[in-house]
């Protein structure tokens, strides 16, 4: 029987850079961090949300053949993948903040359909949104 999703994965074109984006910049937590030769399973997760890992994975073996790992390290540089989205209670406020740190913007808050969201990308060009629900 399924219990949970544990890990979801993202593309990344450096995992260094990832981790310290993920984690001095929007305050995640690493959760596990191990290597078996050139491959390393990196994966970071929210102080509040424990139960749920974020995986920042480079593309290449032992999964893919140098040709797919450049395609898909241009694709993910596009900005082509689906956004992923954040659940924030001030939207306005964590664009401040997340600002200050240094995270780049690709849409500013904004508001529609009762809701303010706002977007940016990771430095590998994966997409965020973040979402203040209207809904009480």
């Amino acid at each position: 029987m399924i219990q949970a999703i544990q890990v979801v994965g993202l593309y990344v074109r450096d995992q260094a850079e990832a981790l310290a984006f993920y984690v001095d910049k929007l305050g995640f937590k690493v959760h596990t961090d191990v290597g078996n030769g050139p491959y390393r399973w990196l994966t970071v997760q929210h102080p509040d949300q424990p139960g749920f890992q974020l995986g920042l994975f480079l593309p290449g073996p032992p999964v893919h053949d140098e040709a797919t790992a450049q395609a898909l390290h241009a694709i993910v540089a596009k900005g082509a993948m689906p956004p992923l989205v954040l659940q924030v209670s001030d939207c306005r406020a964590v664009h401040a903040q997340l600002k200050a740190r240094g995270v780049e913007f690709t849409q500013e808050p904004t508001e529609r359909y009762g809701n303010v969201d706002a977007g940016f990308r990771d430095p590998s060009g994966n997409g965020w949104k973040m979402i203040q629900s209207g809904r009480a």
